[in-house]
């Protein structure tokens, strides 16, 4: 028969400090405080297109952007004058208004915001002209992006307080931009690994060759060995990219690629033919095995 009555001590409760002491504060005056103190500004994201070799090398960029900034006019006030800005009468410059109501628990107070301000706290009697009494506007602004070596394909650079700007003295929000990569006619990558296919002429691969061979920093000079099949691999140390953290370069990856003749002449195509007829088995190890297999394969 005590009904309610464990429940002593709810009279004139606010039900935002209940809330409060469960979810960090997220009602009441302790997010009156927030919502009307000082704020962080937005951030804002941008992107660039960079080279393959702007990407590998590093590179400053001017990155166009859009960002809100103080009014230079009332710079950041909102009103024509400072006295002009005056603290709303209704909620006394919380932001917020409070009601009380009646439960079976006792009194709870809700709370919302002030409709009087909006809930800024301030009533701006003669608002600025170029701002519309915001205290702020949106500006057009070109910065200068520093792009660190070794950058890749979807990886963001961000720029500390270059976002927009804050509330009530708080700091700038952050720039965020994020890279896109032109495709590059010749080149790859796979993180710090450049690759490319180097096409080699026939007698090249079959006598051995010193080949130039293109990479990020110019063309240099290579040996491939006599007897080079087409596919194979060459590692050149160093000749990648460099670690956006470490700074240590990567390697490049050539893939020979053996290019049969055509379009031969005559002449051309009989000297070819006493090639063919001068090389045996002991010259085509691949072919020998090949078909060695296929024999094995239908024997069984």
């Amino acid at each position: 028969g005590g009904g309610f009555g464990g429940f002593g001590g709810f009279e004139d409760m606010d039900i935002s400090d209940i809330f409060g002491s469960f979810f960090g504060g997220g009602f009441g005056g302790r997010s009156s405080a927030r919502r009307n103190g000082p704020r962080k500004g937005n951030d804002i994201s941008e992107s660039v297109i960079l080279t393959f070799e702007e990407a590998a090398f590093g590179v400053k960029k001017q990155i166009k952007t859009y960002r809100v900034e103080d009014c230079d006019e009332c710079h950041g006030v909102g009103a024509k004058n400072a006295s002009d800005r005056q603290t709303c009468s209704v909620c006394g410059g919380s932001g917020e208004v409070r009601t009380t109501q009646r439960s079976p628990f006792g009194q709870f107070v809700n709370v919302s915001p002030c409709n009087n301000c909006g809930g800024s706290g301030t009533i701006i009697k003669n608002p600025c002209t170029k701002c519309k009494g915001r205290g702020k506007i949106k500006r057009a602004r070109t910065i200068e992006v520093n792009i660190p070596a070794g950058i890749n394909h979807g990886e963001t650079v961000s720029l500390r307080g270059q976002g927009d700007a804050g509330y009530k003295g708080g700091p700038n929000g952050d720039l965020y931009v994020t890279v896109t990569l032109k495709r590059h006619p010749i080149f790859s990558r796979n993180g710090t690994e450049v690759y490319c296919d180097v096409p080699v002429t026939f007698v090249q691969a079959a006598l051995g060759a010193e080949i130039e061979v293109p990479t990020i920093d110019g063309m240099i000079k290579y040996t491939i060995p006599d007897g080079t099949q087409s596919g194979t691999a060459f590692r050149l140390r160093g000749k990648g990219i460099k670690n956006i953290r470490t700074g240590i370069r990567g390697d490049q990856i050539i893939n020979v690629v053996v290019e049969v003749p055509k379009n031969l002449t005559a002449e051309q195509k009989s000297v070819l033919a006493k090639f063919g007829e001068a090389t045996n088995d002991k010259n085509y190890k691949q072919q020998k095995t090949f078909f060695e297999k296929i024999k094995e394969t239908f024997k069984s």
